[in-house]
């Protein structure tokens, strides 16, 4: 085959020659032959790839038509239904509500009520009008210690750095955030410029790498953390133990993305891959990180302070949980990170395979703080694929107080799911760190889609919420979703996450399927009680 089309391309090559000296034109025939045969030469000379070696040009038809293929499958293949990570019906429904374009839908759902797993809420014939609804409710977080609470939308801005995110893509997040009234979450790529510049709420995200409040050696410096912390614009603290993309990993700033400008706000070297530790350099053990709470809410003048997480091991939630009743102290607020979460660059077993979805987290770390007795004292934020209203009120019945959203914001600024957050090539200025891609996003235009693709959510979620005869988004509980579990077969989620007893883990009540855990957390370890025991006695062998 090699030997066949380099043969062709040079008989070519000479027929364009020959007739070249009697018709001049065929000379452009005649570049293309040229410029053929070379490529054709070097395809088959080089070593690297077998298949252009053996097949030259025509292997690079293979190559054309995978760069392709995931554009052919959104635009010509994909079913309303059926994309990934998300379908075409979420990606529209954040469009129109962003573009304040007709968002109603005729003839039905495309959906197939009998397939296992489909969702649904009950509605009520005491339904209310929606205008008896707050258009903008208001959940308050701030615990027994805080002193400058904070009144926090029910959907807000997730945590995504600017580093993932292009400048004018924070910038248009912000602007749209200070107008609509909700909070932007910085991600751990720390407080810059771009997140005050426009006055909106601000969350500032604390991760291992401490970007922001960085010493040299990569370790806290309280100083620093102090003079930001007090800033107006900041509302409130999340401390990062991990997230949903790559818990356990630590985030990942590839090299092209860390420029001059990023590495100055992180404090890192220039041009250098930047992974955040897996863990924090402040605290080792549930009690240490209760009390690095504790020194973070002293510096930023008693504003709210929380955790974010994606769960792992039971054990060590519940861990956190003995420390928190052994100091008595608690976070105000928890953000449970689901393990199908993640907008950038994250492996791909990270990304599939670890950690635990939304929902299940959810339900454990209501349950748990429940059952210390510690839950009025906590806010709970969901966060991981929530697009519409329906997946709002859902993780609210299931036990979240607020919602944070990342993939909807980034689709209300324009995103198209290209699929290219890590490759610093993302068409809409996005997720890049090129000037040439970001100069597109027109902060102007997109702060608007973002404020209105939130004013318009919530609207359709106070809008469910009437239907269900209820008032308050605090109203919703896990009796009010249904789920299709068989063809036969139909629970609550009261019934697929049962409820526990108030103050039940400090009692001998533990029910049957918390009890393991229990036994294995320890307020001194993360690690649980069994596999320290292990490492003990090993060490001892050893000695």
């Amino acid at each position: 085959m090699r030997i066949t089309i380099l043969g062709v391309l040079s008989m070519l090559v000479v027929f364009n020659v020959a007739i070249g000296l009697l018709w001049t034109p065929i000379w452009w025939f005649l570049l293309l032959s040229v410029t053929l045969l070379i490529f054709g030469l070097y395809d088959a000379f080089q070593s690297k790839h077998a298949i252009l070696k053996n097949f030259p040009l025509i292997g690079r038809v293979r190559w054309t038509v995978e760069g392709l293929r995931p554009y052919i499958q959104q635009y010509i293949i994909e079913t309303d239904t059926g994309g990934a990570p998300i379908s075409r019906m979420f990606r529209s429904i954040v469009y129109q509500r962003a573009k304040n374009s007709r968002e109603t839908i005729p003839f039905g759902t495309q959906l197939d009520t009998y397939k296992e797993g489909y969702e649904w809420i009950g509605h009520s014939l005491s339904a209310r009008e929606v205008e008896e609804m707050d258009e903008n409710p208001r959940i308050s977080v701030g615990g027994p210690h805080c002193k400058q609470p904070y009144e926090a939308s029910v959907l807000n801005i997730s945590a995504m750095s600017f580093g993932s995110l292009s400048k004018n893509a924070v910038l248009a997040l912000n602007k749209g955030a200070q107008k609509g009234g909700f909070y932007h979450n910085t991600g751990e790529g720390g407080l810059t410029p771009y997140h005050l510049k426009h006055g909106g709420d601000i969350v500032w995200q604390i991760g291992t790498g401490y970007f922001g409040c960085r010493t040299k050696d990569g370790g806290f410096d309280p100083d620093v953390f102090k003079e930001k912390a007090q800033l107006d614009n900041v509302k409130m603290i999340e401390i990062k133990l991990s997230q949903g993309a790559k818990p356990g990993h630590g985030g990942i700033l590839p090299a092209y993305k860390n420029t001059p400008e990023i590495a100055e706000i992180r404090g890192v070297e220039p041009g250098t891959q930047v992974d955040s530790p897996p863990r924090h350099k402040a605290f080792s053990t549930p009690l240490e990180m209760i009390d690095f709470i504790t020194e973070l809410r002293e510096l930023s003048g008693y504003k709210p302070v929380g955790i974010k997480l994606a769960l792992g091991r039971k054990s060590e939630f519940i861990a956190m949980c003995k420390a928190m009743v052994e100091k008595g102290v608690t976070p105000d607020f928890i953000t449970v990170d689901g393990g199908e979460g993640g907008t950038g660059a994250a492996p791909l077993e990270y990304t599939n395979s670890i950690g635990f979805p939304l929902r299940e987290a959810l339900a454990f770390v209501d349950d748990c703080l429940t059952g210390f007795d510690l839950r009025k004292k906590v806010k709970i934020i969901a966060s991981g694929k929530i697009i519409t209203a329906f997946q709002l009120a859902k993780n609210l019945s299931l036990g979240a107080d607020l919602c944070n959203s990342a993939r909807g914001m980034m689709l209300a600024l324009g995103c198209v799911q290209s699929l290219s957050c890590n490759t610093n090539k993302c068409p809409t200025g996005v997720a890049t760190q090129d000037p040439r891609l970001a100069r597109g996003l027109n902060v102007e235009d997109k702060f608007e889609r973002v404020y209105r693709f939130h004013r318009k959510t919530i609207h359709a979620l106070m809008d469910i919420l009437s239907s269900t005869g209820h008032v308050k988004t605090s109203e919703l509980n896990r009796t009010h979703i249904f789920r299709r579990v068989d063809q036969c077969h139909v629970a609550r989620y009261d019934e697929i996450f049962p409820l526990v007893k108030t103050g039940s883990f400090l009692t001998d009540e533990v029910p049957e399927r918390f009890k393991l855990h229990l036994k294995e957390a320890n307020a001194e370890s993360f690690m649980p009680c069994s596999l320290l025991a292990e490492i003990e006695k090993e060490t001892k062998d050893v000695s």
